[in-house]
């Protein structure tokens, strides 16, 4: 898939969420990490989107999580990064940061190598927090970074819009 090809799906996963979130009178927060933005672009690339997104950020350090979303060292007691419990965590707490129906988020390893963790390239964590509340691992197999970051948002506006659905 060429990066325009990438741009042009994630837009059309941005649409559909977009759409059963203005529906529902629903707005939308999202956390992200190796995705580097690519989640929020999809939402913010959407005509109409103020309708919804409230806003996100890009999560990459200890510093981002503590400054942006008031994560605290004692927050992270017996939770690593890159995992379930660490995706479900950014979350809740940039829902609750920013006030939204939605919050969601992706940690892990985009590549070309794996995390100081142990994680491979290929590994990232999804979270929905809302009326649902879910959490997936995926491994794409892949250090193509650019190919991870592009599945990794995929991923969560489908675990998004799944939750939406169900809802």
């Amino acid at each position: 898939m060429t990066p325009t090809e990438r741009t042009r799906a994630l837009t059309a996963l941005g649409a559909v969420v977009g759409t059963l979130l203005k529906q529902r009178k629903e707005t939308l927060a999202v956390a992200e990490s190796s995705a580097g933005g690519l989640i929020n672009a999809a939402m913010v690339a959407v005509p109409g989107a103020s309708a919804y997104y409230l806003g996100g950020c890009v999560i990459y350090t200890s510093i981002g999580r503590a400054v942006l979303l008031g994560i605290a060292d004692e927050d992270m007691k017996g939770i690593r990064s890159a995992s379930e419990p660490f995706a479900r965590l950014l979350a809740r707490r940039v829902r609750a940061k920013l006030g939204a129906t939605w919050g969601l988020s992706e940690t892990g390893a985009s590549g070309p190598t794996g995390n100081r963790y142990g994680d491979a390239p290929g590994h990232a964590c999804l979270a929905v927090a809302g009326a649902l509340e879910a959490a997936v691992t995926i491994e794409t197999g892949s250090a193509d970074r650019e190919a991870n970051m592009g599945a990794y948002a995929a991923r969560a506006l489908q675990l998004l819009e799944d939750c939406l659905r169900r809802a």
